[in-house]
């Protein structure tokens, strides 16, 4: 069973805020277990970023960002500052399978938890580090959250409405996503160390910067520029490579049209009762992207005729790909993804009942009963006493 992949895996996590937690949060679910070592009565800086919050019996508050982040992890508090309880810290990691930490570079040097020190009394401990701007370089002393590099890696450059138009200007997106791809690639990079560690032996240091992975995402946008020595420009909820792939107001509100070929498209003409498949300026998607400012007002004029009910059930019968754009209680809502049981309830013994994100990696019939589900933690015991 998936959820069990990393089964007898002990990882020590000494990452806080996104995305080092959201990494040890995939381990979790895979079946690893998980030590968050945290800081004595704050813990995660994310305990506090809320409202809205959840209250413990004891009192204790857990905001909502913390609970996204930390299911499945075991918590304890230590200051590891103190020699009584880095050597504790210590003999966690001698027996530990991966240490997960995203403090600035040169920190945890000073208290002989760097990778070289811990890698002599554990030579198989694949280490991963998770920084801003990477372990070496120039920029590699400064700190860095995730809309930095929203900033700083070009995303916010080409999203955003685009100039000359009401409400122009670089926009980052609704989560953090740099964040969230950092905690990605860092788990496709431990899991593919631990399958070298099973060939080899040995363990290794994985550097994983945010500024690196804000670059990689830019995908076929730093393609595009690299081939045609353009910088993409904002342009709103439309497409850089296809059209028409873009937000369009109906009769009772909006939705995504989303063309993926030119069969595709003359499907939607004949739909629509137009010829505009037929007319050289719009009869290849190249073409469509070069004329985009002649079709958009003809498409806006015939969609807004429809509902989107209606609409969106005449163009599943043609083999046309389209969304609503739901809020998040539609979201839960959608028969689909109840289906799919991406909601989790699950019970924690202080916080309550408490509902969650299921991993997507995981199977659903894996957590269906949901009893197997560690909840994320209140903040866990000194390291002494746990």
């Amino acid at each position: 069973m998936l959820a069990s992949a990393l089964d007898g895996v002990r990882v020590v996590d000494l990452s806080r805020i996104l995305a080092g937690p959201w990494c040890t949060q995939n381990l979790a679910d895979l079946g690893a277990h998980v030590l968050k070592i945290e800081r004595p009565v704050k813990g995660d800086d994310t305990r506090g970023w809320g409202p809205p919050f959840v209250t413990a019996d004891s009192g204790e508050t857990v905001a909502a960002y913390f609970l996204a982040c930390n299911r499945g992890k075991h918590s304890v508090t230590l200051d590891f500052a103190l020699s009584s309880e880095r050597e504790w810290l210590l003999r966690q990691i001698q027996d530990a399978d991966v240490l997960v930490e995203n403090y600035k570079v040169g920190t945890l040097a000073k208290y002989g938890l760097d990778y070289a020190a811990l890698a002599a009394i554990n030579p198989r401990l694949i280490y991963l580090s998770v920084t801003g701007f990477g372990q070496t370089g120039p920029f590699a002393h400064k700190p860095g959250y995730d809309y930095i590099f929203q900033g700083m890696g070009g995303l916010m450059s080409y999203t955003g409405i685009a100039d000359g138009e009401e409400g122009a200007g670089p926009l980052r997106t609704g989560v953090a996503v740099v964040d969230l791809m950092t905690g990605m690639y860092a788990t496709s990079a431990v899991l593919a160390a631990l399958v070298q560690r099973g060939r080899t032996g040995q363990g290794q240091h994985l550097d994983i910067a945010l500024l690196d992975v804000a670059v990689a995402m830019n995908a076929n946008q730093a393609a595009n520029y690299l081939v045609s020595g353009e910088s993409p420009e904002r342009i709103g909820n439309t497409h850089p490579n296809l059209s028409p792939y873009e937000v369009f107001e109906c009769a009772d509100g909006f939705m995504i049209l989303a063309i993926g070929n030119d069969t595709q498209f003359a499907a939607f003409c004949a739909l629509m009762q137009t010829d505009w498949h037929l007319q050289p300026d719009f009869a290849t998607n190249a073409g469509r992207l070069t004329h985009i400012k002649q079709l958009r007002p003809l498409l806006r004029q015939v969609l807004r005729q429809w509902h989107t009910r209606a609409l969106g059930e005449a163009l599943d019968a043609n083999g046309i790909s389209w969304g609503n754009i739901n809020n998040l209680e539609q979201v839960f809502q959608h028969p689909q993804v109840q289906h799919r049981q991406m909601l989790q309830t699950v019970r924690h013994p202080e916080l309550g009942e408490l509902k969650l994100v299921r991993n997507p990696m995981v199977l659903a019939q894996a957590n269906a009963a949901d009893t197997d589900v560690i909840a994320p933690p209140v903040l866990g015991p000194a390291a002494v006493l746990a």
